[in-house]
């Protein structure tokens, strides 16, 4: 009974990887209409969310390299773990007895905001983790990146470059300036704090951060 319950427990784990694998490869060609992120966001009473589809070629350069910049300098050099931000990330914690620090890649990010819920346990770190390898050898980076700028959160219900493009600056996505592209970028961490352009110092200075940073900024 007891090798049969752990054959079970194994086929399950296995078969859960194939759904998300499956996804994977079927979202390599065709887009995705929401996310696990959208769904629990559209979950509180009287919730709405804006979201429009831009593909790669219509969302501005100056975005890219922005995000990229600012979330994950090595993008293109790591297989979805930057390792050397992992091992700064801890020591950091552990000099301030807490979390204050995380070293979540661009690959990282869009797994938990495809599949995953916003809890912090081991189990959900290690799916993550798991969904993760399988997204860079499944995907190009050029797909990932794809799919991060259509789905993050830009606001209030805003999800995605095009419908934060309009909401906080009334352009289209293929239209944001540099500057424009650098704000958006520093409000990723807490997009739900900033509307409509909001400036604030600790802004400011990550603007004036993300923009020296973008002409060095590698995207796919």
């Amino acid at each position: 009974m007891f090798c049969y319950g752990i054959g079970t427990a194994v086929l399950a784990v296995a078969a859960v990887q194939l759904w998300f694998l499956a996804h994977l490869v079927y979202w390599s060609n065709f887009n995705p209409s929401s996310t696990a992120f959208m769904e629990r966001y559209l979950e509180k009473p009287g919730a709405r969310a804006r979201h429009e589809w831009a593909p790669y070629h219509r969302i501005s350069e100056h975005l890219k390299r922005a995000v990229v910049a600012a979330e994950d300098a090595k993008f293109l050099d790591h297989e979805g773990f930057d390792w050397e931000a992992i091992q700064g990330a801890m020591r950091k914690n552990e000099q301030r007895g807490k979390v204050v620090a995380g070293a979540s890649t661009i690959t990282q990010q869009l797994a938990k905001n495809l599949f995953l819920s916003g809890s912090r346990s081991w189990l959900r770190k290690a799916q993550e983790a798991a969904i993760t390898w399988m997204m860079e050898r499944t995907l190009s980076k050029r797909r990932i990146l794809e799919l991060y700028l259509n789905f993050a959160e830009w606001g209030e219900g805003i999800f995605g470059a095009e419908a934060a493009a309009r909401h906080h600056f009334g352009v289209p996505a293929a239209s944001l300036g540099p500057e424009q592209a650098a704000w958006l970028a520093a409000i990723l961490p807490s997009p739900r704090r900033y509307d409509r352009g909001r400036q604030t110092p600790y802004i400011a200075g990550r603007i004036a951060t993300i923009t020296s940073r973008m002409t060095e900024a590698q995207i796919p």
